[in-house]
């Protein structure tokens, strides 16, 4: 009986106002975009992008040696402009690199990734929300800064009497290109990020691709003569995606294979470089469901 009372005496749990509400992946997207838009990192990594992407393509401009500028033809001088245009994003991408591995790296030096994962504790939905907001983010900020430096390239071309289009396909499609080429290697470091668990592993990583492998392939492609090294040099990221964003004159003829020498045309480069960021994507999901926090 005392204890048929007790029970009948056991307040209610209080209602919470989270009660009934489920997480969804519009949600995941907002808070990603919150946690994005709010870290220093990322405020930084884009002002480097915006400033060295205007900044050298200002300078390329000013200083390309030209001769008898209002002579050449317009496939030269579209030529100059999408080389102005482009040439800062051999600096630029090492930004967005860094800024993809700490997008996924800083919650785990932080601990904010258990946060995440309880909120989320199926954890693909925290991890594609990032990876989708990073690719927006990036994507948009390299189409406003392709497209600043080539409208400045243009200013300045003109005012030292070199006439380029900006609005010919061969000059849109490899800003384009320019634009997606940042976007893939950002994913591509949160990709690294995401199964290295470490910002400094990670950067050394993608920074290491980018930037060493394709110079110690070249080296050893040009000591031994070996054209197989030179064909692997060709399908690394960096090498692959630099076809996305280089010019090619109107009704070129592309050559595949030269002298046993693989040369990827831009679209060909972009599948290159898609399928190693799908890759890496798919091994850093896995391990993301797989691991502890």
């Amino acid at each position: 009986m005392t204890a048929a009372i007790g029970t009948l005496n056991t307040p209610a749990p209080a209602a919470s106002p989270l009660d009934g509400i489920r997480l969804r992946f519009g949600g995941v997207l907002r808070s990603e975009w919150i946690k994005l838009r709010s870290l220093r990192s990322t405020v930084w990594c884009l002002g480097i992008v915006i400033v060295l992407a205007v900044g050298v393509a200002g300078a390329s401009a000013a200083l390309l040696h030209l001769e008898n500028p209002s002579t050449m033809s317009s496939d030269i001088a579209n030529g100059y402009l999408v080389s102005a245009a482009t040439v800062g994003l051999a600096f630029t991408q090492l930004a967005v690199a860094v800024l993809g591995v700490l997008v996924i790296s800083g919650e785990y030096a932080t601990g904010m990734i258990r946060s995440t994962y309880t909120a989320d504790p199926r954890r693909l939905g925290a991890y594609f929300g990032k990876f989708i907001v990073l690719a927006v983010v990036v994507f948009v900020v390299g189409i406003v800064t392709e497209g600043v430096s080539a409208i400045l390239a243009t200013v300045i071309f003109h005012a030292r009497g070199l006439e380029a289009d900006l609005t010919a396909p061969s000059v849109l499609l490899p800003l384009l290109g320019g634009a997606l080429y940042l976007t893939l290697i950002a994913v591509l470091a949160f990709a690294i990020g995401s199964v290295l668990r470490s910002s400094a592993g990670g950067i050394a990583t993608i920074l290491g691709m980018l930037l060493v492998l394709p110079v110690v392939a070249g080296l050893i492609a040009g000591l031994t003569q070996a054209k197989w090294v030179a064909n692997v040099a060709s399908f690394l990221p960096a090498s692959a995606g630099d076809t996305l964003y280089a010019y090619t004159p109107p009704n070129s003829t592309h050559v595949e294979v030269s002298n046993g020498i693989i040369s990827l045309e831009a679209w060909q480069g972009g599948l290159v470089l898609l399928a190693w960021v799908v890759v890496v994507t798919i091994l850093g999901a896995i391990l993301t469901k797989r691991r502890d926090v």
